[in-house]
């Protein structure tokens, strides 16, 4: 092995490698995941905040009506819906249905458009 060739090829590096539709979906849909378990810590700091008393809860509506704190919650609002939305791709699938190619980069490009159908009703009703 010593010896080997060093004129081998060379796996490709990520920046050049295209992922594919449901890799990148499912990669996604994990960091999504615990983007909104970061979520979740936020909002139940600001409903403490809010039992705890008014002075903690200046602090805590302060941080998250920001300009960082709004930046933050929409992006949550986001991985809201495409979680949802993918989570839903994923029931199907559990049913053992929709495992063709097509059928599974149509449900991908679906959720994707689902999600940001509901982000934007969402946004516009709240």
């Amino acid at each position: 092995m010593a010896n080997a060739s060093d004129n081998r090829p060379l796996s490709p590096h990520l920046q050049v490698y295209r992922w594919p539709l449901n890799m990148a979906m499912s990669i996604f849909h994990r960091i999504t995941g615990v983007g909104l378990a970061v979520t979740a810590i936020l909002v139940t700091w600001y409903f403490l905040a809010l039992a705890t008393g008014p002075e903690y809860f200046e602090t805590a509506s302060a941080v998250l009506t920001s300009w960082f704190g709004d930046i933050v919650m929409f992006l949550s609002l986001v991985a809201l819906w495409f979680h949802f939305m993918n989570g839903i791709r994923h029931l199907v699938w559990d049913t053992g249905s929709s495992f063709g190619q097509r059928r599974v980069y149509r449900s991908g490009i679906a959720a994707i458009v689902a999600a940001v159908v509901m982000t934007i009703i969402t946004v516009i009703v709240a």
